[in-house]
Protein backbone atom coordinates (compact mmCIF):
# COMPACT_ATOMS: atom_id res chain seq x y z
CA UNK A 1 0.00 0.00 0.00
CA UNK A 2 0.99 3.57 -0.49
CA UNK A 3 1.62 5.18 2.92
CA UNK A 4 0.35 8.87 3.83
CA UNK A 5 4.23 10.30 3.30
CA UNK A 6 3.69 9.20 -0.53
CA UNK A 7 6.21 6.56 0.27
CA UNK A 8 5.95 2.40 -1.22
CA UNK A 9 5.04 0.46 2.03
CA UNK A 10 7.00 -2.78 1.18
CA UNK A 11 8.30 -6.24 2.59
CA UNK A 12 10.19 -6.22 5.82
CA UNK A 13 10.29 -2.12 6.44
CA UNK A 14 10.46 -2.44 10.32
CA UNK A 15 14.05 -2.26 9.51
CA UNK A 16 16.11 -0.31 12.78
CA UNK A 17 19.23 1.66 11.68
CA UNK A 18 21.89 1.48 14.51
CA UNK A 19 23.96 4.61 15.68
CA UNK A 20 25.40 7.17 12.44
CA UNK A 21 27.96 5.85 10.31
CA UNK A 22 30.67 8.71 9.77
CA UNK A 23 31.24 9.41 6.28
CA UNK A 24 34.44 8.18 6.44
CA UNK A 25 33.86 4.96 7.63
CA UNK A 26 30.83 4.29 4.79
CA UNK A 27 32.17 3.05 2.40
CA UNK A 28 33.28 -0.27 3.87
CA UNK A 29 29.42 -1.34 4.17
CA UNK A 30 28.92 -0.78 0.70
CA UNK A 31 28.64 -3.57 -1.74
CA UNK A 32 31.49 -5.00 -2.97
CA UNK A 33 30.00 -4.49 -6.98
CA UNK A 34 29.01 -0.50 -5.83
CA UNK A 35 32.26 1.79 -6.03
CA UNK A 36 33.14 3.93 -3.29
CA UNK A 37 33.82 6.79 -5.27
CA UNK A 38 33.07 7.89 -8.66
CA UNK A 39 34.24 10.72 -11.29
CA UNK A 40 31.74 12.87 -12.71
CA UNK A 41 32.68 15.15 -16.17
CA UNK A 42 29.65 17.93 -16.66
CA UNK A 43 26.98 18.99 -13.98
CA UNK A 44 24.19 19.52 -16.31
CA UNK A 45 20.81 17.83 -16.47
CA UNK A 46 22.59 14.34 -16.75
CA UNK A 47 25.61 15.00 -14.95
CA UNK A 48 23.81 16.20 -11.76
CA UNK A 49 21.37 13.32 -12.04
CA UNK A 50 24.10 10.86 -11.91
CA UNK A 51 25.50 12.54 -9.05
CA UNK A 52 22.63 12.37 -6.99
CA UNK A 53 21.62 8.75 -7.73
CA UNK A 54 25.05 8.07 -6.73
CA UNK A 55 25.15 10.20 -3.74
CA UNK A 56 21.93 8.98 -2.64
CA UNK A 57 23.23 5.49 -2.91
CA UNK A 58 25.83 5.98 -0.54
CA UNK A 59 28.95 6.77 -3.14
CA UNK A 60 31.24 9.66 -3.23
CA UNK A 61 30.95 11.83 -5.96
CA UNK A 62 34.00 13.81 -7.14
CA UNK A 63 32.56 16.52 -10.05
CA UNK A 64 34.11 18.59 -12.49
CA UNK A 65 32.27 21.01 -14.35
CA UNK A 66 33.87 24.28 -15.15
CA UNK A 67 30.37 26.10 -15.86
CA UNK A 68 29.15 28.92 -13.88
CA UNK A 69 27.29 27.58 -11.26
CA UNK A 70 27.33 23.87 -12.25
CA UNK A 71 27.51 22.89 -8.46
CA UNK A 72 24.56 24.70 -7.32
CA UNK A 73 22.60 23.12 -9.92
CA UNK A 74 23.97 20.25 -8.65
CA UNK A 75 23.21 20.36 -5.79
CA UNK A 76 19.33 21.43 -5.86
CA UNK A 77 19.08 18.83 -8.05
CA UNK A 78 20.03 16.52 -5.00
CA UNK A 79 17.51 17.93 -2.57
CA UNK A 80 14.66 17.42 -5.23
CA UNK A 81 16.31 13.94 -5.20
CA UNK A 82 15.96 13.19 -1.85
CA UNK A 83 12.54 14.31 -2.08
CA UNK A 84 11.52 11.96 -4.23
CA UNK A 85 13.43 8.77 -3.04
CA UNK A 86 11.71 9.07 0.34
CA UNK A 87 8.40 9.26 -1.57
CA UNK A 88 9.54 6.24 -3.83
CA UNK A 89 10.50 4.27 -0.65
CA UNK A 90 9.83 3.50 2.75
CA UNK A 91 13.39 1.23 3.18
CA UNK A 92 16.22 3.09 4.82
CA UNK A 93 18.41 5.09 2.51
CA UNK A 94 22.29 4.36 2.76
CA UNK A 95 24.14 7.38 5.02
CA UNK A 96 24.51 9.51 1.33
CA UNK A 97 28.27 9.93 -0.30
CA UNK A 98 30.00 13.39 -0.24
CA UNK A 99 29.99 15.80 -3.06
CA UNK A 100 33.31 17.22 -3.58
CA UNK A 101 33.66 19.51 -6.33
CA UNK A 102 37.14 19.99 -7.78
CA UNK A 103 39.06 22.37 -10.45
CA UNK A 104 40.64 19.34 -12.77
CA UNK A 105 39.80 16.49 -15.35
CA UNK A 106 42.48 15.05 -13.20
CA UNK A 107 41.20 15.46 -9.53
CA UNK A 108 37.39 14.60 -10.47
CA UNK A 109 39.05 11.41 -11.98
CA UNK A 110 41.81 10.50 -9.06
CA UNK A 111 41.40 7.15 -7.30
CA UNK A 112 37.88 6.22 -9.34
CA UNK A 113 36.43 3.11 -10.22
CA UNK A 114 34.23 4.80 -12.65
CA UNK A 115 34.66 7.63 -14.88
CA UNK A 116 31.25 8.82 -15.85
CA UNK A 117 31.22 11.59 -18.79
CA UNK A 118 28.02 13.91 -19.18
CA UNK A 119 28.95 16.68 -21.24
CA UNK A 120 27.41 18.79 -23.86
CA UNK A 121 26.46 16.55 -27.40
CA UNK A 122 29.72 17.39 -29.25
CA UNK A 123 31.93 14.81 -30.30
CA UNK A 124 35.22 16.94 -30.27
CA UNK A 125 34.28 17.36 -26.91
CA UNK A 126 33.64 14.56 -25.45
CA UNK A 127 36.66 12.59 -27.52
CA UNK A 128 38.89 15.52 -25.42
CA UNK A 129 37.35 14.84 -22.12
CA UNK A 130 37.29 10.94 -22.28
CA UNK A 131 41.27 11.13 -23.88
CA UNK A 132 42.24 13.27 -20.86
CA UNK A 133 40.15 11.07 -18.14
CA UNK A 134 42.10 7.69 -19.71
CA UNK A 135 45.63 9.68 -19.70
CA UNK A 136 45.15 10.43 -15.35
CA UNK A 137 43.62 7.20 -14.55
CA UNK A 138 44.74 3.47 -13.65
CA UNK A 139 44.72 1.73 -16.45
CA UNK A 140 42.09 -0.71 -15.79
CA UNK A 141 39.59 2.14 -14.48
CA UNK A 142 36.45 2.20 -16.27
CA UNK A 143 35.23 4.81 -17.94
CA UNK A 144 31.83 5.97 -19.59
CA UNK A 145 30.38 8.31 -21.52
CA UNK A 146 26.30 9.71 -21.42
CA UNK A 147 26.42 10.46 -24.64
CA UNK A 148 22.83 9.53 -26.71
CA UNK A 149 23.78 8.78 -29.84
CA UNK A 150 27.63 8.71 -30.48
CA UNK A 151 28.95 5.47 -31.10
CA UNK A 152 31.72 4.40 -28.37
CA UNK A 153 34.63 3.67 -31.26
CA UNK A 154 34.07 7.28 -31.85
CA UNK A 155 34.90 8.37 -28.55
CA UNK A 156 37.51 6.15 -28.13
CA UNK A 157 39.72 6.99 -30.70
CA UNK A 158 41.93 9.14 -28.45
CA UNK A 159 41.88 7.42 -25.26
CA UNK A 160 45.09 5.39 -23.93
CA UNK A 161 43.00 1.73 -22.81
CA UNK A 162 40.11 2.14 -25.09
CA UNK A 163 39.01 -0.75 -24.19
CA UNK A 164 37.64 0.08 -20.95
CA UNK A 165 35.08 2.66 -22.40
CA UNK A 166 31.29 1.90 -22.93
CA UNK A 167 28.83 3.97 -23.36
CA UNK A 168 26.31 4.42 -19.99
CA UNK A 169 23.42 6.01 -21.95
CA UNK A 170 20.75 7.39 -19.00
CA UNK A 171 17.35 8.86 -19.12
CA UNK A 172 16.27 12.44 -17.30
CA UNK A 173 15.80 12.40 -14.76
CA UNK A 174 18.51 9.96 -14.23
CA UNK A 175 18.26 9.57 -10.66
CA UNK A 176 13.96 8.18 -10.77
CA UNK A 177 14.08 6.62 -14.25
CA UNK A 178 16.04 3.06 -14.05
CA UNK A 179 16.96 2.22 -17.95
CA UNK A 180 20.77 2.68 -18.75
CA UNK A 181 21.62 1.34 -22.24
CA UNK A 182 25.49 0.01 -22.19
CA UNK A 183 26.98 -0.28 -26.10
CA UNK A 184 30.61 -1.52 -26.44
CA UNK A 185 32.59 -0.02 -28.68
CA UNK A 186 34.88 -2.11 -31.15
CA UNK A 187 37.95 -2.93 -28.77
CA UNK A 188 35.84 -3.38 -25.65
CA UNK A 189 37.23 -5.63 -22.94
CA UNK A 190 33.85 -8.02 -21.67
CA UNK A 191 35.19 -7.40 -18.23
CA UNK A 192 34.25 -3.77 -18.95
CA UNK A 193 30.65 -4.99 -19.82
CA UNK A 194 30.30 -7.16 -16.76
CA UNK A 195 31.38 -4.52 -14.50
CA UNK A 196 29.33 -1.74 -15.98
CA UNK A 197 26.18 -4.34 -15.22
CA UNK A 198 27.30 -4.64 -11.87
CA UNK A 199 27.68 -1.46 -11.06
CA UNK A 200 24.83 0.19 -12.30
CA UNK A 201 22.35 -2.52 -11.24
CA UNK A 202 23.99 -1.42 -7.93
CA UNK A 203 22.05 1.99 -8.00
CA UNK A 204 19.08 0.74 -8.86
CA UNK A 205 19.27 1.02 -12.35
CA UNK A 206 18.02 -1.71 -15.13
CA UNK A 207 20.95 -2.29 -17.66
CA UNK A 208 20.43 -3.28 -21.36
CA UNK A 209 23.26 -4.43 -23.03
CA UNK A 210 22.76 -3.43 -26.86
CA UNK A 211 23.86 -6.68 -28.77
CA UNK A 212 26.06 -4.24 -31.20
CA UNK A 213 27.20 -1.00 -31.75
CA UNK A 214 24.79 1.15 -33.65
CA UNK A 215 24.06 5.18 -33.64
CA UNK A 216 21.02 6.45 -31.25
CA UNK A 217 20.91 2.89 -29.51
CA UNK A 218 17.88 1.33 -28.74
CA UNK A 219 14.96 4.36 -26.73
CA UNK A 220 16.55 7.04 -28.57
CA UNK A 221 15.68 5.55 -32.17
CA UNK A 222 12.30 4.81 -31.10
CA UNK A 223 11.57 8.26 -29.37
CA UNK A 224 13.03 10.28 -32.53
CA UNK A 225 10.75 8.14 -34.75
CA UNK A 226 7.56 9.33 -32.60
CA UNK A 227 9.04 12.58 -32.62
CA UNK A 228 9.44 13.05 -35.94
CA UNK A 229 6.02 11.73 -36.82
CA UNK A 230 4.81 15.00 -34.19
CA UNK A 231 6.66 17.33 -36.07
CA UNK A 232 5.18 16.72 -39.09
CA UNK A 233 1.54 16.40 -37.64
CA UNK A 234 2.04 20.16 -36.01
CA UNK A 235 3.59 20.82 -39.59
CA UNK A 236 1.05 19.98 -41.98
CA UNK A 237 -1.54 21.49 -39.52
CA UNK A 238 -3.18 18.05 -38.75
CA UNK A 239 -2.69 18.63 -34.84
CA UNK A 240 -1.82 21.25 -31.64
CA UNK A 241 1.22 20.61 -29.77
CA UNK A 242 -1.47 19.76 -27.03
CA UNK A 243 -3.35 17.47 -29.21
CA UNK A 244 -0.56 15.24 -29.64
CA UNK A 245 0.83 15.20 -25.65
CA UNK A 246 -2.67 14.66 -25.05
CA UNK A 247 -2.91 11.94 -27.46
CA UNK A 248 0.37 10.20 -26.24
CA UNK A 249 -0.86 10.66 -22.44
CA UNK A 250 -4.25 9.49 -22.27
CA UNK A 251 -2.97 6.69 -24.70
CA UNK A 252 -0.34 4.65 -25.48
CA UNK A 253 2.10 6.41 -23.15
CA UNK A 254 0.39 4.40 -20.03
CA UNK A 255 0.04 1.63 -21.72
CA UNK A 256 3.86 1.26 -22.94
CA UNK A 257 5.14 1.73 -19.34
CA UNK A 258 3.37 -1.71 -18.88
CA UNK A 259 3.55 -3.71 -21.72
CA UNK A 260 6.30 -2.23 -23.86
CA UNK A 261 6.04 -1.93 -27.64
CA UNK A 262 5.50 -6.05 -28.81
CA UNK A 263 3.47 -7.43 -25.96
CA UNK A 264 -0.05 -6.36 -27.74
CA UNK A 265 -1.17 -9.28 -28.13
CA UNK A 266 -1.29 -10.62 -25.05
CA UNK A 267 2.38 -12.49 -25.74
CA UNK A 268 3.59 -15.79 -26.57
CA UNK A 269 4.00 -16.85 -30.29
CA UNK A 270 0.36 -17.57 -30.98
CA UNK A 271 -0.49 -13.70 -29.73
CA UNK A 272 2.42 -12.18 -32.04
CA UNK A 273 1.36 -14.12 -35.28
CA UNK A 274 -2.56 -12.88 -34.05
CA UNK A 275 -0.92 -9.27 -33.62
CA UNK A 276 0.73 -9.08 -37.03
CA UNK A 277 -1.68 -10.86 -39.14
CA UNK A 278 -4.56 -8.49 -37.97
CA UNK A 279 -2.01 -5.12 -37.83
CA UNK A 280 1.08 -6.04 -40.23
CA UNK A 281 -0.58 -5.20 -43.33
CA UNK A 282 -1.46 -1.85 -41.89
CA UNK A 283 2.53 -1.11 -41.74
CA UNK A 284 2.48 -0.56 -45.26
CA UNK A 285 -0.04 2.08 -45.86
CA UNK A 286 1.02 5.40 -46.65
CA UNK A 287 -0.27 6.50 -42.99
CA UNK A 288 3.09 8.13 -41.50
CA UNK A 289 6.07 10.45 -43.25
CA UNK A 290 8.79 8.13 -41.15
CA UNK A 291 11.87 8.48 -43.35
CA UNK A 292 10.86 12.38 -44.13
CA UNK A 293 11.77 15.82 -41.35
CA UNK A 294 9.82 18.89 -41.98
CA UNK A 295 12.28 21.35 -43.16
CA UNK A 296 12.23 24.12 -39.73
CA UNK A 297 11.79 26.68 -41.28
CA UNK A 298 11.14 30.16 -39.22
CA UNK A 299 7.53 30.37 -39.94
CA UNK A 300 7.41 26.68 -38.54
CA UNK A 301 9.53 27.33 -35.32
CA UNK A 302 7.60 30.40 -34.74
CA UNK A 303 4.02 27.95 -34.99
CA UNK A 304 5.72 25.53 -32.55
CA UNK A 305 6.86 28.37 -29.86
CA UNK A 306 3.07 29.91 -30.04
CA UNK A 307 1.67 26.47 -29.64
CA UNK A 308 4.41 26.11 -26.78
CA UNK A 309 3.35 29.26 -25.44
CA UNK A 310 -0.38 28.28 -25.40
CA UNK A 311 0.68 24.92 -23.67
CA UNK A 312 2.44 26.60 -20.55
CA UNK A 313 -0.33 29.05 -19.84
CA UNK A 314 -2.69 26.12 -19.78
CA UNK A 315 -0.77 24.34 -17.25
CA UNK A 316 -0.07 27.90 -15.38
CA UNK A 317 3.32 26.14 -14.71
CA UNK A 318 6.91 27.57 -14.19
CA UNK A 319 9.56 25.44 -15.55
CA UNK A 320 11.08 24.42 -12.32
CA UNK A 321 7.06 23.35 -11.38
CA UNK A 322 6.59 21.36 -14.49
CA UNK A 323 9.81 19.13 -13.92
CA UNK A 324 8.60 18.93 -10.12
CA UNK A 325 5.02 17.66 -11.03
CA UNK A 326 6.76 15.45 -14.01
CA UNK A 327 9.13 13.42 -11.08
CA UNK A 328 6.07 13.17 -8.18
CA UNK A 329 3.28 11.44 -11.41
CA UNK A 330 7.05 9.25 -12.10
CA UNK A 331 7.55 8.14 -8.57
CA UNK A 332 3.74 7.25 -8.14
CA UNK A 333 3.80 5.81 -11.64
CA UNK A 334 7.17 3.42 -10.21
CA UNK A 335 5.64 3.18 -7.08
CA UNK A 336 2.36 1.43 -8.50
CA UNK A 337 4.66 -0.62 -10.73
CA UNK A 338 6.17 -1.68 -7.83
CA UNK A 339 3.23 -3.31 -6.48
CA UNK A 340 2.69 -5.14 -9.21
CA UNK A 341 6.38 -6.38 -9.39
CA UNK A 342 6.21 -5.50 -12.69
CA UNK A 343 8.90 -3.40 -15.26
CA UNK A 344 10.69 -0.67 -14.08
CA UNK A 345 8.53 -1.63 -10.60
CA UNK A 346 10.54 -4.97 -10.48
CA UNK A 347 13.84 -2.96 -10.66
CA UNK A 348 12.51 -0.55 -7.43
CA UNK A 349 11.82 -3.79 -5.47
CA UNK A 350 15.26 -5.23 -6.39
CA UNK A 351 16.81 -1.95 -5.24
CA UNK A 352 14.94 -2.10 -2.30
CA UNK A 353 16.08 -5.38 -1.07
CA UNK A 354 19.61 -4.56 -1.68
CA UNK A 355 19.08 -1.03 0.58
CA UNK A 356 17.95 -3.57 3.41
CA UNK A 357 20.97 -5.72 2.70
CA UNK A 358 23.02 -3.28 3.46
CA UNK A 359 21.73 -1.70 6.41
CA UNK A 360 21.70 -5.04 8.08
CA UNK A 361 25.06 -4.96 7.29
CA UNK A 362 26.19 -1.92 8.50
CA UNK A 363 24.50 -2.71 11.70
CA UNK A 364 26.99 -6.17 11.94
Amino acid sequence: MIGTGGGLMSFAISVTLGSAVSMSDHSKFLPEKLPPRVGLLGGGTIGGGWAARFILNGVDVQLYDPAPRAADRVRATLVSARRLYRQLTQVPLPVEGVLTVVESIAEAVADVDLVQESAPERQELKQQLLAAASRATAPDTLVCSSTSGFRPSLLQASMDHPERLLVAHPFDPVYLLPLVELCAGECAAPEAMARAVDIYRAVGMHPLVLRKEVDGFIANRLQQAMWREALWLVHDDVASLQEIDDAVRYSFGLRRAVIGAFRMGGGGAAGMRRFMEQWGPQLKWPLTKFTNVPELTEAFLDRLAEQSDEQAKLDNLTTSELETKRDDCLVAVLAGLRLQHYGAGETVALWERALLDRARNSRC
